[in-house]
């Protein structure tokens, strides 16, 4: 069943349950809707709150269940895997021919984030999840978004207190009276064209990938690949340390590769990243601040990687790296093994 079939199905179980009183008296069918039977159908939440069970989730948190729950549809940073929704990014896109319609740029109120999570979500598994994940997931996508940082934790408390970006950005929808002449007139019927042609074509916009896992060796010769540079010395890594800075490397796989054949994706490449120049991978388009300090001669020595992995955000203000940050110190140090290992 599609995702707004589900909700349709929803919408008509819960109304049948409250019509059911009416039905019963008037047709003899049925019975009324006991209360409970109605709580677990009335789950909605507005943007007041109203609705929101008690219960709180931090940004850590969230990644956890949303890397478990949610990423295999919406990406690790909430990016969007091949035609599923993104959920974080294009702000100030609405006035471009192409807008990115996610919860940081369009939605305007975040009820309607936990409520559709809280009643849909996970796709396949609705009504899984616990008050407290849900405050957790909603949290971490206000993270991915820039919204927070990542010591935050939502609660129905503070809940209210957040204010999207384009909470503004909607008006009442009243063409209910301000356009009723174009439905009660006569229509007009007079000077009509005698012919109907084509003028345009309407365009489906963003869903298409630019690769896939089929594309022919042309394509991949195409594809912008990293210089090769110098083997890095690996004799003296840690066999252990490498396999596990390679499990802990499965968070950045989703947006980065490495190795014979790595592309760019949503991240460049990282071969050879170690005591490399930054933003040096051609063909891939950086933020302006990782750009700067590339210009500006800044090297990835172990040093400042370890710095981004611990806080990409805190490290470099304005960076488009969306994950969190690795939180154990053991974690950092694997990863950085694993990246030298890699040729």
């Amino acid at each position: 069943m599609s995702k707004c079939l589900e909700i349709a199905a929803t919408a008509l179980v819960a109304s049948g349950l409250l019509a059911a009183p009416v039905a019963a008296e008037k047709f003899g069918l049925g019975r009324a809707a006991t209360p409970d039977e109605i709580a677990a159908w009335d789950l909605d939440v507005a943007p007041d709150g109203t609705g929101l069970p008690q219960g709180s989730g931090d940004v850590f948190t969230g990644e956890e269940v949303f890397a478990e729950k949610c990423a295999i549809c919406h990406g690790d940073f909430a990016e969007g895997v091949d035609n599923w929704p993104k959920l974080a990014g294009g702000m100030d896109t609405l006035d471009h021919e192409d807008p990115l319609k996610t919860v940081g740029s369009y939605w305007p109120y975040l009820s309607t984030v936990w409520d559709y999570v809280n009643r849909s979500m996970p796709f396949g598994n609705a009504q899984s999840l616990t008050a407290d994940e849900v405050y957790a997931i909603t949290a971490y996508i206000l993270y991915s978004n820039d919204l927070v940082d990542d010591e935050f934790e939502l609660n129905h408390e503070n809940f209210i207190d957040v204010e999207l970006p384009n909470a503004g950005g909607f008006i009442i929808d009243d063409r209910e009276t301000a356009e009723a002449h174009f439905w009660t007139d006569e229509p007009c019927m007079t000077n009509c064209k005698d012919s109907v042609e084509i003028t345009m074509r309407a365009a489906v916009l963003d869903v298409t990938p630019e690769e896939d896992d089929n594309s022919d060796d042309t394509a991949q010769a195409a594809s912008p690949v990293e210089e090769p540079r110098a083997p890095v010395e690996t004799a003296a890594l840690d066999p252990a340390l490498v396999e596990q800075g390679e499990k802990v490397f499965k968070k950045c796989k989703s947006c980065h590769q490495l190795g014979d054949g790595a592309k760019n994706k949503t991240g460049p490449i990282l071969t050879g990243i170690v005591d490399a120049p930054i933003a040096h991978v051609e063909g891939f388009k950086y933020s302006k601040p990782m750009q700067a300090l590339g210009e500006n001669g800044a090297v990835w020595t172990e040093a400042e990687l370890a710095a981004f992995l611990a806080k990409p955000k805190a490290y470099l203000k304005g960076t488009k790296m969306s994950f969190a940050g690795l939180k154990k110190e053991d974690d950092i140090a694997a990863v950085l093994a694993y990246l030298q290992s890699v040729e």
